[in-house]
This record gives structure tokens, sequence and C-alpha cells, in this order.
């Protein structure tokens, strides 16, 4: 299979959201933005060492999670990635809205290849397109995906959207995004520092001024037919042992679930 398939065949399995056959005995079941998968699978782990229950996550783009829960998922609990598809629940009644709490917060980079020599300073104005040098700018689908939103107004605000707009590839989620720079596919990609401090393939070139895009915020809360044991893992989520995970994993702890 040739890398391009390869590629091909990862972006349709990401847009399914599947869950594995463990979640028919999970304790609770937790579908959660890409860009948690580090962070929260080492939670998991914390949480089954202390209670012996099981946590099983399903990570996808927030927006096919939300949906995925619009049509009778199975989740007990969302965490995503923004505001918005957070509030697109709450507003059909989906999520148990006493529960929901702005949990985490993150910051958008740009980054490339790690044995790119490529060097960018970001401001307003910036030449991205001659950055490119001809290749695509790797970001998560820029009209559903949180961290292609955020990337999106982040380059508007900067005033180089239009730049680069026709030179996009685009992908269904943050990880795809920054898959295909760690594999060298794109010279460059917008992505949460969280991934890029995961993946060591790849380097972070800039940082993006907070004041380019609205705070990245990750809201969590259990959804309406969430099953009892749930409550418990959502605590645990402020516990020192998991607030210490989000933050060794980059992440900013900014509340602590109700």
């Amino acid at each position: 299979m040739t890398l391009r398939k390869w590629f091909a065949a990862l972006i349709a399995a990401a847009s399914l959201v599947v869950l594995p056959m463990t979640a028919q005995a999970a304790d609770v079941v937790v579908f959660a933005a890409a860009s948690l998968t580090d962070a929260l699978g080492d939670v998991g782990k914390a949480y089954k060492a202390k209670t012996g229950k099981d946590v099983v996550f399903s990570f996808a783009a927030s927006s096919a999670l939300a949906r995925q829960i619009e049509s009778s998922s199975g989740a007990d609990m969302f965490m995503s990635a923004d505001l918005d598809w957070m509030d697109y629940l709450d507003n059909r009644g989906l999520i148990a809205h006493d529960t929901r709490t702005n949990l985490l917060g993150n910051r958008l980079v740009l980054i490339a290849p790690s044995d790119s020599n490529i060097a960018v300073r970001i401001a307003p104005h910036f030449d991205l397109l001659g950055a490119l040098n001809g290749g695509r700018l790797s970001v998560a689908d820029p009209d559903s995906v949180p961290a292609g939103k955020y990337a999106r107004t982040a380059l508007t605000t900067l005033g180089v959207w239009n730049n680069v707009v026709n030179h996009l590839v685009n992908a269904e989620n943050v990880r795809v995004a920054l898959a295909y720079v760690a594999r060298a596919e794109a010279p460059l990609g917008i992505v949460y520092a969280t991934d890029a401090y995961s993946d060591k393939h790849v380097r972070i070139v800039g940082s993006f001024p907070d004041s380019s895009h609205p705070p990245i915020v990750y809201p969590v809360a259990l959804t309406r037919d969430a099953r009892p044991e749930a409550k418990a893992f959502l605590v645990f989520l402020s516990d020192s042992e998991a607030r210490a995970t989000f933050e060794k994993n980059g992440f900013t702890v900014l509340g602590a679930p109700k």
C-alpha cells in the first residue's frame, strides 16, 4: 500500500465513530476530542489502577462525536475541543447541563517535520504561502472540526487566510492533520500544542497569538442518559493525579468538574 493510500484509509476510518467491543463491558464510555488521546489514555489507566473500573474512550473530531451522540451513541460523557459542539448538544437537551464544566485549555501552533529547516515568524501578513514553497498546509477541516476552525480564524485575523485557502489539505481531525506533517506529506500544519508535543517527528515553528482566535477551551459533561458510574469518573478528572497528567501533556487545567 502506498503512503497516499494509507492516509486515505486512515481518513476514511477517522470519519467513523466506532466503539470497541470492550465498551459493552466497560463501566464508563467517553467520547472525546482526538487531541485528548494521550492525556485521557493515561488518566483512564490511573482511574483503573485506583478503582478497578474500566473506561473506554472513543476519539474523533468533536463534530463527529457530537453528531453520533445525537444519534444515540451509548456514550456516558462528552469532552469537546470547543464550546460550540458542547452547545450543540446542550441546546438539544442531550447532556446533563448541571455537570458541564470548562475543564482544559490549549494553544494553537504551526508545525513542520522535525528535520525541516523552515523558519517562520508568525505575525500579521506573514508569508505563510512562501513558506509552503509549493506544498500544502495541513489543517483539520475548518468547516466543522474545532482545530480547523481555530486555524481559519487565526489566519483570517492575521490577514493570510485568503493567501493559503487554496493550498490546504483538510484532515478529518487534528491527529490526522498532525500525521500529514509527521510523515512529511505536508511541509507545515496547524495543530494544538499538545498534539505537537506528542509526536517526535514534528517540531513547533511558532505559536499563534492568543488574540488571533477565541480561547481554546475543552468542556466536559455527562450525557443525558449517562449511567450512574460515570459520575465517579467525572469527579476523578479533578483529582490531583488527573490534573498532573493533563499538565504533563501540555494542557492548562481551567476548572474542576461539578
